[in-house]
């Protein structure tokens, strides 16, 4: 045996040593979860219901009187009998188990095997009569594991008239009885297995319900995230630029800028801690201030006009990311020399517009990036709130922004937030805390 041979076979013998522990430990916290939830009288939603077809099986002990007349010898003709018991218990068992699939269910050979079943249990029951007339109630048990919605009723009220009538035939009043045990054998199953499945799609709506509020969750994270750093990194990185070309000729200038650079660091922290957390509520007269800020240590000239009444704090909020992400782009891409912010308010509705008069194109650069970040972002934000959002050439020159809101529009918006945050869904992304 070569040395390639023997290193293929040991790497083969540690993979597969590998897989099993693995299987082990898996196997082995099922137990304990088990075990924890059966200690404590807890049961898990998967294990409500009928899980297969086995739980099924247990019925035919309903046929142990025919087959001991068979044994006995009370039964005539006999190999008849016994081909028959074989084959209904064989066409109950197919039945049953397709029962719990919904394709194999709803396929027209599980029709063809009820028919099958049918026939057979009636030419048993009419043959020999007696204890064979329980196969009846074993049939009422498979329609019902099978059929569903409006033709369940007719299905089993036509087989308990067809075994009431065929058991009066051959036990007189006793056919009562059967055609009792028929019907409520049929629709007993067809409720249990319905609530069994209404069961699993809950828990599975749940499940996705959970994925989704994850998902959501994660949207707002990474949204939060770049609306907050690409505006303080760039405002950060404009006022290093003052510092640096100020420190040679100003220092005491310089050591204003590099304070300034420690309180927008140190307020960067405070509203990535408040993202995390998902209770941040933005301010649309700090935004103004930070934007007028950055703008003047870019070396461009802020003009900002404000009009109307007062605005709700999420309106001012939603405004106020529309601010910062606007600045941001105009101090990243515009190179303009002057920037207009307008804030003009009305009894319904409030507008607010960012221009420059820079090369016109920061969106250019911005869109690659979209993605529920940036512009797009922004977007979404106001579109769920009933506003929109404009970007793009100014008629004048330079570029443009124009966002427009109702007065109480965020209204919808905060009771969904609040909804989403009490839902606490099984599955919860939770993003690592800030330190």
């Amino acid at each position: 045996m070569t040395g390639a041979t023997m290193r293929g076979k040991s790497d083969w013998n540690a993979g597969y040593t590998a897989r099993m522990d693995a299987w082990k430990a898996d196997r082995c916290g099922q137990k304990a979860e088990w075990r924890t939830r059966r200690k404590s009288g807890q049961r898990g939603a998967e294990e409500m219901g009928p899980p297969n077809g086995f739980a099924m099986l247990p019925w035919l002990l309903m046929g142990m009187g025919a087959f001991s007349n068979l044994l006995q010898g009370k039964t005539p003709n006999p190999w008849i009998g016994g081909i028959g018991l074989l084959v209904f218990n064989s066409l109950y068992i197919s039945v049953v188990f397709r029962a719990f699939q919904k394709e194999a269910r709803e396929a027209p050979s599980t029709r063809w095997l009820l028919v099958a079943m049918t026939a057979v249990t009636c030419g048993l029951a009419i043959g020999y009569g007696g204890s064979w007339l329980l196969f009846f109630p074993l049939l009422g048990l498979a329609v019902g594991s099978v059929v569903r919605g409006r033709r369940l009723g007719p299905t089993v009220l036509g087989l308990s008239a067809l075994a009431g009538v065929i058991a009066g035939v051959r036990d007189g009043w006793g056919a009562v009885n059967v055609a009792y045990g028929t019907f409520i054998s049929g629709m007993v199953t067809a409720a249990i297995l319905a609530l069994s499945e209404t069961v699993r799609e809950l828990r599975d709506t749940r499940q996705e319900l959970a994925r989704t509020a994850v998902e959501k969750e994660r949207l707002r994270f990474s949204r939060d995230l770049h609306d907050l750093l690409g505006h303080t990194l760039s405002v950060i990185v404009v006022k290093s630029e003052a510092a640096r070309r100020l420190a040679p000729r100003d220092m005491d200038a310089a050591i204003i800028q590099i304070t300034d650079i420690e309180s927008v660091g140190r307020q960067a922290l405070t509203e990535i801690r408040e993202a995390v957390t998902g209770y941040r509520e933005g301010s649309l007269a700090t935004e103004l201030d930070r934007a007028r800020s950055a703008l003047t240590a870019a070396g461009i000239e802020p003009v900002v006009r404000q009009s109307g009444p007062p605005l709700e704090p999420q309106t001012a909020a939603l405004l106020g990311w529309v601010v910062r992400e606007a600045v941001t782009n105009a101090i990243r891409h515009s190179g303009a020399a002057h920037c207009e912010i307008t804030l003009e308010g009305a009894p319904d509705r409030v507008r607010l517009t960012i221009t420059d008069d820079g090369r016109g194109s920061p969106v250019d650069d911005a869109v690659p990036t979209l993605g529920g970040t940036g512009l797009k972002g922004l977007t979404e934000r106001l579109s769920a709130s009933g506003g929109s959002l404009a970007a793009g050439p100014s008629p004048r020159g330079g570029f443009r922004v124009r966002a427009e809101l109702p007065v109480d529009a965020p209204q919808e918006q905060q009771r969904e937030q609040q909804q989403e945050r009490q839902a606490e869904p099984e599955q919860r992304a939770e993003p690592a805390q800030v330190e």
